[in-house]
């Protein structure tokens, strides 16, 4: 496939077929969970506010599970995006890699889990330093006169684990775009099931 602003260029033999692009955006995201040195490793997740205004934040992205077509992050369970995503259970992923220039965008729908075996699994797996964060006293989003008040007490939120929750993302369409003026290319996949669908798509 040439570029009509540079029509001897060719984009790389890979990213002509739709079966390799849906590995490389499979890729992406395996090494985002189990690597934290990438850029996959701390996407932005939107969810839509009660107002019907989208939110958007960063994550940790903390397993991935090309087989189930889902992801897991950790949050705290009080934090005003599980509030969201109750009401709404659909999220949008984002991910941009300026090295491989290539944006992903996944449409998701979150499945929460609270003292579940899910849940469980993970606070035992989870390191010292991460509990840390879900031992603060109130809920994140709290207006406070000034950052020392934010208090950390592990006695009255049991080590953090009463905090503690994990959102699955159940991936139902991947978009992928690969950025570059010699001549993009755009890609959107939708499960059907076991399976995949791609369709180019104009940049």
């Amino acid at each position: 496939m040439t570029s009509a602003a540079d029509p001897g260029y060719r984009a790389p033999d890979l990213y002509e077929n739709l079966d390799a692009v849906l590995s490389t955006a499979w890729q992406m995201l395996v090494d985002g969970a189990t690597n934290r040195r990438t850029v996959a490793h701390t996407p932005t997740v939107v969810t839509i506010r009660a107002d019907g205004q989208p939110r958007a934040r960063t994550v940790v992205l903390r397993g991935c599970d090309r087989d189930a077509a889902q992801l897991r992050f950790h949050t705290d369970r009080r934090s005003p995006k599980i509030a969201e995503l109750r009401a709404d259970p659909r999220a949008m992923l984002h991910i941009y890699d300026p090295g491989a220039k290539v944006q992903l965008q996944l449409d998701c729908r979150a499945e929460l889990h609270i003292d579940d075996d899910v849940s469980n699994a993970a606070w035992d797996a989870a390191q010292a330093m991460s509990r840390i964060c879900y031992q603060v006293s109130t809920a994140p989003g709290t207006e406070i006169e000034t950052p020392a008040l934010a208090q950390f007490d592990p006695d009255t939120t049991n080590g953090g684990a009463d905090n503690f929750m994990v959102v699955t993302l159940n991936i139902e369409a991947i978009e992928w775009l690969f950025l570059d003026a010699r001549g993009h290319r755009r890609v959107r996949f939708t499960r059907s099931g076991d399976t995949w669908d791609g369709a180019w798509l104009v940049p």
